[in-house]
């Protein structure tokens, strides 16, 4: 056989640790290695056995005598990577939220324009994973309605050439290769493969995390509180950015409140059911949970630390928080923000967040890596100035402790019952803001007027 093929023994991976597996995948390799022998024994000029050569598509041809290359099986037998995103997208047993749907479909369509959709996923190796972070680091954010008619690959090439500088920035990338990766990962769960080609890989973010998304400054708080909404407008409708004789009291006026004073996650708040305002030992405060009393519930949660109770800080208690519940209870309604609508990928922080954008351009306080999540580190930042307790503090936002999962830095974290609610309310009562005037937000409560029936934006 030496004469050959050129060498006197063939190894080849089975690529797993289960005789069960490698007993199943054993006979196909042999075929394999036997169709190369007939194809080297053609070659030569030998007799051979045209059944075992009949239909074979030879992918790498023997030079010289050098070392052999055996046909990958997996190359023309075996599952698709379009196969497999179908399989995974469509697993019953996956709790998936209509934004986490999205974010996979999103990846699936780069993946398969990029891999190929009939590629076998058994032949996906790493280096196939690096290119494609290699062409997705040039796609420009808008890359589809740029070039609509080139694909992924044309696209990149074309923004490289054209040195363009709007490409995706590296948490979106990343973001796509954690998803692929998960896709791989549970392939392997399903035993469709033995390892995952694009575990760990993510590329370099130079952006420290901390400046993300910044802070709003003195500046922009004043002129978000000093617009036409919380000093009058002319309706809680389109005309909200307009000086008027109203001063409505709903979701447009209290959400930003309640980010600033309690430092709740912007969906946390848009989600909250009338009945997540509670009383506990003698203190109002946020029920920030994913159950609803009703037993039906739409609420999502970030991370299990989420799940909280913050208590509703006197400021807003001041400014007739607790009557503007009373109200919505007395309307019957199971939300708080009701008017705060469900968006499509299934949270209502998604419709909210856009109208809070065009809110922060009218009332001149929009500025780069500043969104609604700046309140959370301004909010942070007052703990900070007030010396709050780092524990409590991290309790009160429902941030993850550093070095744990689902909330816990260590062993001692998961022993007691957690803070009592006084000690979480004199925590959060030291919250304050002494350069931000808010006086003309104290005056007795008046009726609502009513918005315009076609009104573009949630209230």
């Amino acid at each position: 056989m030496r004469a050959i093929v050129g060498r006197r023994e063939i190894w080849r991976s089975l690529e797993t640790d289960s005789p069960t597996v490698a007993l199943r995948r054993s006979h196909e390799i042999a075929a394999s290695v036997e169709r190369c022998f007939e194809e080297a024994r053609a070659r030569s000029g030998q007799s051979v056995d045209r059944t075992i050569l009949k239909g074979v598509q030879v992918r790498h041809r023997f030079e010289d005598r050098g070392p052999l290359q055996l046909t990958s099986t997996e190359a023309h037998l075996g599952i698709t990577l379009r196969e497999v995103y179908d399989a995974y997208m469509g697993d019953p047993t996956r709790d998936w939220s209509p934004r986490t749907r999205l974010a996979y479909q999103t990846t699936r369509t780069r993946a398969l324009a990029i891999f190929g959709e009939d590629t076998p996923i058994r032949s996906i190796t790493r280096a196939h994973c690096r290119d494609f972070i290699q062409v997705l680091r040039w796609l420009p954010r808008n890359s589809s309605k740029l070039y609509p008619k080139l694909s992924p690959r044309q696209m990149a090439a074309k923004a490289e050439a054209e040195g363009r500088t709007d490409v995706i920035s590296p948490a979106n990338l990343n973001a796509y290769l954690n998803k692929l990766s998960g896709v791989f990962a549970w392939a392997m769960k399903e035993q469709m493969i033995d390892r995952n080609p694009a575990v760990g890989l993510k590329v370099p973010d130079p952006t420290l995390r901390r400046e993300k998304r910044l802070p709003f400054s003195t500046d922009q708080l004043r002129a978000i509180f000093a617009a036409p909404l919380f000093t009058g407008c002319q309706d809680d409708g389109h005309g909200y950015g307009r000086p008027g004789p109203n001063r409505p009291r709903n979701a447009r006026f209290w959400i930003p409140l309640v980010g600033l004073f309690c430092g709740l996650r912007l969906n946390e708040i848009c989600q909250l059911d009338a009945a997540d305002i509670r009383v506990v030992d003698d203190i109002t405060c946020f029920a920030v949970t994913a159950f609803a009393e009703t037993g039906d519930s739409d609420k999502r949660l970030k991370t299990a630390s989420s799940e909280r109770l913050v208590p509703v800080h006197p400021e807003l208690l001041a400014l007739g928080f607790t009557e503007f519940v009373a109200r919505r209870r007395r309307e019957g309604e199971v939300k708080l923000f009701a008017e705060v609508g469900m968006g499509a990928t299934g949270y209502r922080s998604t419709t909210f967040s856009p109208w809070f954008t065009r809110f922060t351009e009218k009332a001149g306080a929009r500025a780069p890596k500043t969104c609604f999540h700046s309140f959370r580190h301004v909010f942070r930042d007052a703990l900070r100035e007030a010396r709050v307790d780092r524990d409590v503090a991290l309790t009160l936002g429902g941030w993850s402790r550093p070095g744990g999962s689902g909330g816990s830095g260590s062993v001692s974290d998961a022993y007691g019952s957690g803070y009592r609610m006084p000690t979480l309310f004199e925590a959060i009562s030291l919250v304050r803001y002494p350069d931000l005037d808010l006086r003309h937000l104290h005056f007795a409560l008046q009726p609502t007027s009513s918005p315009s029936a076609n009104a573009d934006a949630p209230r």
